[in-house]
């Protein structure tokens, strides 16, 4: 290497490619955007009435708030990021997270796929789910329920 080009590679940092397989222990390093820590899905009663469902437009009215419809149960999805999550996407507090993330399996995560693709049914906002309501309910522009 010429005297030249080793002074100018003064400080810089050089590339090395290394191959690594991808496993459950190694996957999340390979994720860029930490998806898993940036929601939390809360189960809720499944809704039947059309009081039911306008509470949930309600619900879904609000700012970062997703609904779905999994293997027959609810969920009300807050996309709202961890607030532990570092600027490299690492978890700030790995040693003593909750359990509920101890437990949580990368085996096939939003990294593979995203999780919406195989809901049974998904609202990502007011008009998606109104247009299912008015769907289910023929007579839903009247009320009172």
């Amino acid at each position: 290497m010429s005297a030249k080009r080793k002074k100018s590679m003064r400080g810089k940092s050089r590339k090395i490619p290394v191959e690594v397989e991808m496993t459950p222990e190694t996957k999340c390093g390979f994720c860029t955007n930490t998806k898993c820590c940036t929601y939390i899905s809360q189960e809720i009663d499944a809704p039947r009435s059309k009081e039911d469902f306008d509470f949930l437009l309600w619900q879904i009215s609000h700012r970062d708030i997703r609904v779905y419809k999994d293997e027959g149960s609810w969920y009300l999805l807050v996309d709202n990021a961890c607030t532990h999550i570092l600027p490299d996407g690492r978890c700030g507090i790995y040693d003593d997270r909750p359990q509920i993330c101890r437990d949580y399996s990368n085996d096939y995560c939003e990294f593979d796929a995203p999780a919406e693709e195989g809901f049974e049914l998904y609202f990502d906002g007011y008009k998606s789910l109104l247009k299912y309501c008015k769907k289910r309910f023929k007579r839903w522009g009247q009320r009172p329920y």
